[in-house]
């Protein structure tokens, strides 16, 4: 099992910035590919960026490209997203998720999930 808790969500301007963080507690997290995805109300979950377990490969969607940034700390279990010049379309819940294999954009291929985190972009 590996558990997972996002942090660093929360409200912020148009052009604004937001670093997101996730923790992971359990089984060996440098074994793992990381992935962030996002929800938006009424909405499918949505591929955001992923990284290897390494962090020598990454991965976004061409939505967040140039303005966010995936990165992870093994020593600290922990994986990031920086996410610059945010807009209101960036709004949703936030997840982190763990994959036991390549890192994907599809959702399918992770097996921990974490409860999410809020982020909300005024105009």
């Amino acid at each position: 099992q590996v558990q997972l808790q996002e942090s660093g969500g929360g409200l912020v301007q148009a052009g604004g910035s937001l670093r997101l963080s996730c923790a992971a507690s359990g089984r060996t997290f440098s074994n793992y590919a990381m992935g962030w995805f996002r929800q938006a109300p009424g909405k499918e979950r949505e591929f955001v960026a992923a990284i290897s377990w390494s962090g020598s490969n990454t991965y976004y969607a061409d939505s967040v490209k140039g303005r966010f940034t995936i990165s992870r700390d093994n020593a600290k279990n922990t994986v990031y997203l920086q996410m610059n010049v945010l807009k209101p379309e960036d709004t949703a819940v936030y997840y982190c998720a763990a994959s036991f294999g390549i890192a994907s954009m599809d959702p399918k291929k992770y097996e921990y999930w974490g409860q999410g985190t809020q982020v909300t972009v005024s105009s």
